[in-house]
């Protein structure tokens, strides 16, 4: 009977947690059990208590990392301003060796400085009793100052043994059994292991196992039915950021500058920021994954945007979704917590897209009945049947070459990443290869034809998240069916080449009627990624690029010579009233937030600096990528697009010349104005500027380019010299 457990801290003390089970329970330290060889640790991070302040406000910002040995293993989200945090988030971690801790470490989040330390404790694994729930509570130290009360952790925790049949059943189908937990990126990731251990059976034994695992490997491995992989949604979560209400004032003029995030798992998303309001209007819509059947919450976050420090945090809320019904829009007016005033929301939730894994023996489009089926989904005769669903992409994953060693034994550990905007699938890995066969397919639903496909090679680490092997763009448009190809792999930047090559053969099918009234609304927007840093190299070539825009606009000077030297007055006159409009437009306001008159600190204004100069270097960008989008449109640098401009504009000519210019202009003016009244929850939007977004720059025609592989990986050459 074990009444409690040892705990230290990183000082070496003992502390001492509570049990809230039954005590008749046996701990595997008292009866030595046989290593199973993995153990799973189920963890729930209930709240903190009373825990340190680190920022002059008397509050601090927790958030709990947990490691066994030096691997990070999970990292909570963040409780702002917030001494009696409550998490209740949960962790599965695989344990190879009961002898290693677990590590508890709470650290305060301070943007754009080192985090602080708050203290940390660690947990012995082998005073758990297995397979029953602990409460356990840890008081945290500092090393450094053992006397300080630092606060308590309660967690719960559930120890099992990864042996017996049920490993077996388990792990011989696929089960995820880890994932990689990083600042800049999420992984779940699939652990295979052999179906039964080889040591302790006879042949015949092993014989029989053989041919269960073949006849279970013939079967389909459609992994959407069988629900094998955690990385399979079961649906999607559309919300709509409509508006905020007597959002609380948080700058020194009685007004904020609003934006808000939104986290469902591992999925993220940042609003727009509307300055200077208290009710702003943002009308923005985000698409979220749903892996879970029983749904999830969907944790709300408001700030204010402060130029040179912090921002400041304005309230939070959350949306069950298990508590909403599906095929359904909701409207939502949710109370902001810890703060003032209100966000509405619109949330539907869908059933899931067609998407699925398979390995290469199963094929949607080589099976004749189902590519009907999918040929008759987006025959011209369906054009309004489901506007968002445009088409269908299958992507065959067939083996990589020649890949870059990552690991200290010269091999690697290569798993393929294949994404099309938010739709992220993985392969499962080939251990101590350079040369890996994955043999896989993937199918998605295009919702967007001017999508681009990216397939990142990473190398698995259990010591730390994935290292990076080699990517490759293909934009959707520019794939041809059915040919199976070489793609150089390129650096992360997608600007020259990496070592190796990966065969691919994709297929896509597509309304075009469908992609072309999809061109002219906006584009899905992509999760929350690691934001824009300041870079000398990036900064200067945005410069040449805006450089060579205006060099455009001096060349076309020469053209309106004339308008200066008043060659022709009707000409120069209108030319004249045109840059005193603009001129008069750019005037700046004179009066200026009192906070800018406050004394900021050293570190302040370098931020400030800082972030001035990303503004101008992510200005230079758009206005660079703008001036070139309209200029690959006229040089045919995606025909479709072209094709696409060359038709709108052929239907507009005969319109006008059946249809006065003042009717189209009035029933126009009715549509914007009467917009808001026929749906007011409709997002805004211009036409034109959505066709430019799908149209891309200079720099991404670059990252989209093709390299010629090496002759030496042509299949035809390889076969040639093994005859040799």
């Amino acid at each position: 009977m074990l009444d409690s457990c040892k705990l230290k801290s990183a000082c070496n003390l003992p502390f001492i947690y509570n049990k809230k089970i039954n005590t008749a329970g046996t701990s595997n330290a008292d009866v030595p059990l046989p290593d199973p060889g993995m153990y799973q640790l189920d963890i729930t991070l209930r709240r903190g208590q009373s825990l340190a302040a680190r920022d002059r406000g008397g509050t601090s910002d927790p958030y709990v990392k947990f490691k066994i040995g030096r691997k990070e293993v999970f990292r909570s989200k963040i409780i702002h301003k917030n001494l009696n945090p409550v998490w209740e988030e949960k962790a599965c971690i695989l344990v190879e060796h009961l002898r290693e801790p677990l590590y508890i470490k709470v650290f305060d989040y301070d943007f754009g400085l080192q985090d602080d330390f708050m203290g940390s404790a660690f947990l012995d694994l082998t005073q758990l009793e297995l397979n029953r729930p602990t409460d356990v509570t840890l008081t945290l130290k500092d090393p450094h100052y053992p006397d300080h009360d630092l606060g308590i952790i309660l967690l719960s925790v559930v120890l099992t043994p990864k042996e017996g049949e049920h490993r077996d059943a388990e792990l011989s189908e696929n089960e995820v059994v880890g994932s990689y937990f990083s600042v800049k990126s999420f992984f779940w990731r699939t652990y295979t292991r052999p179906a039964i251990p080889v040591l302790g059976f006879c042949r015949a034994e092993l014989q029989s196992a053989c041919n269960q695992n073949a006849q279970f490997q013939t079967q389909s491995l459609r992994l959407s039915d069988a629900h094998r992989k955690s990385h399979l949604w079961r649906g999607i979560v559309s919300i709509t950021l409509i508006e905020g209400r007597d959002l609380k004032a948080m700058d020194s003029n009685g007004l904020s500058d609003p934006y808000v995030k939104f986290r469902l798992g591992h999925q993220k998303y940042k609003s727009k920021i509307m300055p200077k309001t208290l009710n702003p209007q943002w009308r923005e819509q985000f698409d979220f994954h749903l892996y879970e059947e029983r749904g999830g919450i969907i944790d709300i976050t408001a700030w204010d945007k402060d130029a040179g420090k912090r921002d400041d945090f304005i309230g939070r809320c959350q949306v069950d979704l298990s508590a909403l019904s599906r095929e359904q829009t909701h409207k939502l007016e949710l109370q902001l917590e810890e703060g003032e005033g209100r966000l509405v929301l619109l949330v539907t939730l869908t059933a899931s897209a067609t998407v699925s894994i398979s390995d290469l023996s199963v094929s949607s489009l080589e099976d004749q009945k189902e590519r009907e089926e999918i040929l008759k989904r987006y025959s011209p005769l369906r054009i309004f049947h489901n506007l968002k669903d445009v088409g269908f992409l299958q992507v065959k994953v067939i083996r990589a070459e020649g890949l870059m060693v990552a690991d200290v034994t010269g091999k690697s550990d290569p798993f393929c990443v294949v994404e099309l905007n938010n739709d992220r699938l993985l392969t499962h890995t080939v251990y101590k290869n350079l040369n890996p066969e994955w043999n896989k397919v993937f199918t998605f639903n295009i919702k967007d034809i001017h999508s681009v496909l990216e397939v990142t090679v990473y190398d698995e680490d259990r010591d730390r998240s994935a290292d990076f092997l080699g990517k490759v763009a293909i934009p959707l448009l520019s794939i041809q069916n059915g040919e199976q190809k070489a793609y150089v792999l390129k650096n992360k930047q997608l600007t020259g080449p990496t070592k190796g090559v990966i065969y691919l053969e994709i297929d896509v099918i597509f309304n075009a009627v469908k992609a072309s009234l999809r061109t002219l609304i906006p584009k899905e927007q992509k999760y929350i990624e690691e934001e824009n840093r300041l870079s000398k190299q990036l900064l200067l070539r945005n410069f040449i690029r805006m450089k060579r825009c205006v060099m455009v606009l001096v060349n076309a000077a020469y053209y309106v010579n004339s308008c200066l030297d008043w060659d022709s007055p009707p000409r120069s006159l209108a030319a004249f009233v045109v840059v005193e409009d603009m001129l008069e437009d750019e005037e700046e306001e004179d009066d200026k937030d009192d906070k800018d008159s406050e004394k900021k600190g050293f570190i302040n204004k370098i931020y400030a600096i800082q972030e001035v100069c990303i503004s101008v270097q992510n200005i230079l960008d758009e206005v660079a990528s703008f001036g070139e989008r309209i200029k690959n449109t006229f040089n045919w640098t995606v025909p479709f697009l072209s094709w696409l401009a060359i038709i709108a504009l052929c239907v507009f000519t005969v319109i006008l010349y059946f249809i006065p210019l003042r009717y189209i202009v009035l029933v126009w003016g009715i549509n914007k104005f009467t917009k808001k009244l026929r749906s007011p929850y409709a997002i805004d939007n211009n036409e034109l500027l959505d066709f430019l977004s799908r149209v891309p720059s200079d720099v991404q025609v670059v990252q989209y380019q093709e390299l010629k592989p090496d002759p030496s990986h042509s299949p035809c050459k390889r076969k040639k010299n093994n005859l040799g």
